[in-house]
């Protein structure tokens, strides 16, 4: 199983980007997929999850401007980013709660994509 997360970039403050990420490999199901970020220095925090079919949550520096969405028939998670300030640059991971076939339930990360964001 592997994540495959893009879309990171440099962006000016108040701008928009859009992350993506995909979940590939014999994967019997996915239970929750979201998107967490890690600033220079500081913790990874969650930023945005969605558990499948259900109602997403978000950290409360990012809501009213981000937005989380799947397609469940792609095993994708979306990321929408907008107004974006600059205490959002960092790396951002895509995250997924999943269970391949044949294993037990996983959690799994993606490579990580840089997010900056020039005041």
């Amino acid at each position: 199983v592997q994540l495959q997360a893009s879309g990171g970039g440099l962006v000016q403050a108040g701008g928009s980007l859009r992350l993506s990420c995909v979940a590939s490999g014999n994967i019997f199901s996915i239970n929750h997929m979201g998107w967490y970020r890690q600033a220079p220095g500081k913790q990874r925090e969650l930023v945005a999850d969605m558990v499948t079919y259900g109602s997403p949550k978000y950290a409360d520096s990012v809501k009213g401007r981000f937005t989380i969405a799947r397609d469940n028939a792609k095993n994708t998670v979306y990321l929408q980013m907008n107004s974006l300030k600059h205490e959002d640059t960092a790396v951002y991971y895509c995250n997924a709660d999943l269970i391949p076939f044949g294993f037990r339930e996983g959690v799994y990360w993606g490579q990580g994509t840089q997010v900056t964001v020039s005041s």
